[in-house]
């Protein structure tokens, strides 16, 4: 027990002499203190400022008895109603605090009082540690001591931060409604009063409902301390309040600003991002940035005219790395009309056929391929409804031109965005697959599948403008996401780093996937029927793959394109969901993309996208190789007229398929389409619904199926190996030595049934060269096709006219 009593009598004596010791700094120190400490963004260079946070404070301090009694008691109601009672501090609320933030060993849970938030925003840093809390409570309490309540709270209304660079009543009062502090009313002052808690998230400019709330829980605060009367309450509640247009800030490349500091301010907090002295360096390309602006306030003036769509957005992304170096959330931040300061690239809207590569991908990811044969006929996909569409609520999509094409591959319907076929892809894929693919891809706010159904292919769906962008960059990356970011460093006041960018590549798509759909975006060949071969989608001197999208009601245009060093998407509409008039993606949007592009494809490398061949192996179904005419495949050789063998050469084989014409149903199980032929096909809920278009088709068309029973019996006589070119090398002799400077003869010698055509020559495995008969000597000096000293292999293969080969091999030597 005596321990214990010195232990205390001396913790004691050490928190006198600290509380002793703590000295108020001046008044007149602060307002300089908070811009010198500001922080500042910067682009991607760190030389441009975009913005200071607290560049050109607004502060108009004006004495407390000017100030509205309205506003008094308003931001006494919210803040701190017992105010006039405490000493500065009020240890229930301080206990309170406590007991939340035990176990974390943290402040984060304030209990602060006015007389707090002074010493917090005007003495102490905004670190959230107990120290510094126990070092507001004992200032708050001296300063209880020395000033008197009125001057405490004027200190804080003449100081408090209302947003941007708004501080102190007076100046928010002028900058929101115009007018002049004394002169608020009720509702003026509810709404001012509920900003000081967050002012970024509540602001007026952006988040009017989340400010409505919270104004009306400040009224009701008022009515219930007594402070207004349930009829004042009432009316504030209904009076309509007009803010003043936002005054520009000085500010550049204002929504990607905007966006990084909602980040800092959610990550450090509002204290450290206003005193805090940061030096933020984003990732943001300036010079790209000016472009795209000034593009964006050009095109939006066109399309307003032709198109009745008064404004655009814009992201580019570079998919390497996630960094985003471009984003323009309208025409214009500081146009009033459209509501300019509105972050259309963060906003979700239906992305229309853009979404549709997701779905190709989780196609091809289980075995189908770009050459796979869908039909595109008028079809109902509601199971619970006839072909016919009998039935209730049958879903029947129609194509952006009403025109059905018949047969066509996923390649040509992908690139033609066709939507029918679309659809029938997205149920092959499976919408769970689709979805998780998106969502892993970087579209994280979709529900679950059942919310969607089919309609998720044709932009069911609502994705941002930055997020879809970001997504497309997989397609770019071959497969790899980099989630985007905006900051690459943040440093204090003392140039010490806080954090540095360091991005997490992760594979989450099928490489071979990722290629197939940049192939296919990038087929001009293939989108030609629909765009035109010299369209705004084209790039003579480069590979850009692109897509464009249309929402049903003409209230989106989407394009997403990209190399594979940078991606861009592009957005048209109308902030208030108006349609623009109905003309596809290609017309209203692709014009300002188009020109965009062309100017920052000069500042990334030239990079081509891997062209993968098709799949011929004659093992993958015929509706798998591109092949709808019948479901069975026989290979004829052209030469012999007989059934192909192991032996025909791949030249002569010709594949003829019978059986009916039928959906890619018959043929396969959605979910493993190089498995086993479904014995049972009409089990799946969609198969009937599929299959009775085509077969109305067939008939409309009047064609005839191949009768296998017509087929040729015998099988290829012809390409045998006894018929195959007998080859022998007669110079060099086998293990003969030659220097590397030596002239190597080549000579042959071949028989066989028919007559020679070419051979080839290959020295470990490399070709060296093609001969045409009559065969003349070949040959070639060692040093100059690359050989090393050491053993050699010669390979002569021989084709006849009919195709058949026959090889012959020796070793040779260099010394």
């Amino acid at each position: 027990m005596a321990w214990g009593g010195v232990a205390l009598f001396v913790m004691a004596g050490f928190s006198a002499i600290w509380f002793s010791t703590l000295k108020i700094p001046s008044l007149e120190s602060f307002e300089e203190r908070k811009i010198t400490e500001s922080t500042k963004i910067y682009d991607k260079t760190g030389e441009i400022l975009l913005f200071d946070v607290f560049n050109g404070i607004k502060r108009s301090i004006v004495p407390f008895e000017e100030i509205s009694e309205n506003i008094k008691k308003a931001t006494l109601a919210i803040e701190d109603v017992d105010f006039y009672q405490h000493k500065g501090i009020k240890p229930t609320a301080i206990i309170r605090a406590v007991l939340v933030n035990l176990g974390a060993l943290r402040f984060d849970q304030g209990g602060s009082t006015i007389t707090q938030q002074v010493v917090k925003n005007s003495i102490l840093t905004g670190e959230k540690k107990i120290s510094r809390k126990i070092k507001e409570w004992i200032l708050a309490i001296k300063i209880e001591r020395i000033l008197e309540k009125d001057e405490i709270f004027s200190l804080y209304l003449n100081e408090i931060p209302y947003g941007g660079n708004i501080y102190g009543i007076e100046e928010a009062s002028r900058a929101f409604f115009g007018k002049k502090s004394q002169d608020l009313s009720i509702a003026e002052s509810a709404y001012l009063a509920a900003l000081p808690k967050a002012p970024s998230f509540y602001s007026p400019y952006k988040n009017k409902e989340g400010l409505e709330k919270r104004k009306n829980l400040v009224l009701q605060e008022m009515l219930r301390n007594n402070f207004i009367t349930e009829e004042e309450h009432d009316v504030a509640t209904k009076e309509v309040v007009e803010f003043k247009p936002r005054e520009d800030q000085g500010i550049k490349a204002p929504h990607f600003v905007l966006f990084v500091k909602d980040q800092l301010e959610k990550k450090y907090g509002q204290q450290v991002l206003e005193t805090g002295g940061l030096k933020v360096i984003t990732t943001l390309d300036y010079e790209m940035q000016k472009k795209a602006e000034e593009l964006a306030k050009k095109h939006a003036e066109i399309n307003k005219e032709k198109f009745n769509a008064e404004n655009l957005a814009l992201v580019a992304i570079d998919p390497k790395n996630g960094q985003i170096l471009t984003m323009v959330g309208s025409r214009d931040y500081f146009d009033e009309e459209i509501d300019g300061n509105f972050n259309v690239a963060t906003a979700h809207r239906q992305p229309g056929s853009a979404f549709k590569p997701f779905a190709y991908a989780a196609a091809f990811n289980i075995g189908y391929t770009p050459e796979t044969v869908l039909f595109d006929l008028p079809t109902v996909f509601t199971a619970n409804c006839t072909p016919q569409g009998v039935g209730k609520d049958c879903y029947a999509p129609q194509n952006y031109d009403n025109v059905f094409r018949g047969p066509i591959s996923m390649r040509e319907a992908l690139a033609q965005s066709i939507n029918v076929p679309s659809v029938k892809t997205l149920y092959l894929a499976g919408l769970e697959n689709t979805l998780g693919l998106a969502k892993a891809m970087g579209i994280q706010n979709l529900s679950s599948a059942n919310f969607y159904g089919l309609t998720l292919v044709l932009g069911g769906g609502e994705v941002s403008l930055l997020d879809i962008t970001s997504a497309y960059g997989v397609f770019a990356n071959s497969g790899v996401r980099v989630p985007y970011e905006s900051i690459l460093k943040i440093e204090d006041r003392d140039g010490n780093t806080l954090e540095e960018s360091k991005s997490e590549p992760r594979q989450v798509l099928q490489e071979e996937t990722a290629d197939k759909i940049s192939d296919i975006l990038s087929d001009n060949a293939a989108r030609t029927p629909a765009f035109g071969a010299s369209s705004y989608l084209y790039f003579p001197n480069r590979d850009v793959a692109v897509k464009t999208g249309t929402t049903n009601d003409y209230k989106d245009a989407w394009i997403i394109g990209y190399t594979p060093s940078l991606v861009v998407g592009a957005w048209a509409g109308n902030n208030n969901n108006t349609s623009m008039e109905k003309k596809v993606a290609g017309f209203i949007i692709a014009p300002f993309w188009n020109e965009f592009m062309q100017t920052a494809l000069k500042s990334v490398p030239i990079e081509n996208f891997v062209r993968l061949p098709k799949e011929t192996s004659l093992d993958l179904k015929p509706v798998l190789r591109g092949k709808w005419q019948g479901g069975d495949s026989y290979f004829i050789d052209r030469i012999s007229g007989k059934l192909a063998t192991e032996y025909t050469p791949i030249e002569t084989i010709e594949e003829i398929v019978t059986g009916e014409v039928r959906s890619i149903l018959y043929s396969v199980t959605k979910s493993d389409p190089r498995g086993p032929t479904p014995s049972n096909p009409e089990t799946d809920s969609q198969f009937a619904l599929w299959d009775y278009p085509v077969q109305e088709w067939v008939k409309r068309q009047g064609i005839v199926t191949q009768n296998p029973q017509n087929l040729p019996t015998g099988h290829d006589d012809v390409h045998v190996p006894e018929f195959f070119p007998r080859v022998e090398i007669k110079n060099p002799d086998q293990g003969e030595r030659f220097q590397e400077n030596d002239i190597v003869r080549v000579e042959i010698e071949v028989n066989g049934r028919f007559q020679t055509a070419s051979a080839q020559i290959f020295v470990n495995d490399n070709f060296l060269g093609n001969i045409e008969a009559p065969f003349t000597n070949f040959s070639f000096v060692p040093e100059e096709v690359g050989l090393t000293r050491g053993e050699n292999t010669l390979k002569v293969t021989v084709t006849d006219v009919v195709y058949n080969k026959g090889s012959d091999e020796i070793e040779f030597d260099v010394r």
